[in-house]
């Protein structure tokens, strides 16, 4: 089974949320990386970028296919983790320590709609 971790925020489309202050750093899942093999490339927004919560703010390619990455939350993007671009296949090594932005947070408020990680786990196994 895929690793989920507690106190993260999830999203249907396996997008992970780890909450630091007003700050929320973005990335794919474990279940999601698993899904896609081995991956490629990681198509990078640019900081300054605003995102949309339920938009698409980029994208995963890997062997098998392409995914869109959609932003569970709102807000502007302050980071985005530039290692990604030389070395993609870090999303597989290590999914939740491999982030793919960062992001001031809009509206805390989003984050109610978001799954916590038993909620997660028990969709993923549907």
């Amino acid at each position: 089974m895929a690793k989920v971790i507690e106190g993260l925020y999830y999203s249907e489309s396996h997008e992970y949320v780890r909450v630091e202050g007003d700050a929320a750093y973005i990335g794919i899942t474990d279940y999601a990386q698993n899904a896609l093999g081995n991956v490629v490339y990681v198509d990078l927004p640019e900081v300054d970028d605003e995102v949309t919560a339920g938009e698409e703010f980029g994208a995963v390619e890997s062997v098998k296919a392409a995914s869109d990455v959609i932003a569970p939350v709102s807000g502007t993007i302050v980071e985005v983790n530039e290692a990604l671009e030389d070395q993609p296949e870090l999303l597989n090594q290590d999914a939740f320590a491999n982030w793919i932005i960062k992001v001031e947070l809009s509206d805390k408020g989003e984050l109610d709609s978001l799954m916590d990680a038993t909620a997660y786990a028990a969709f993923c196994q549907k």
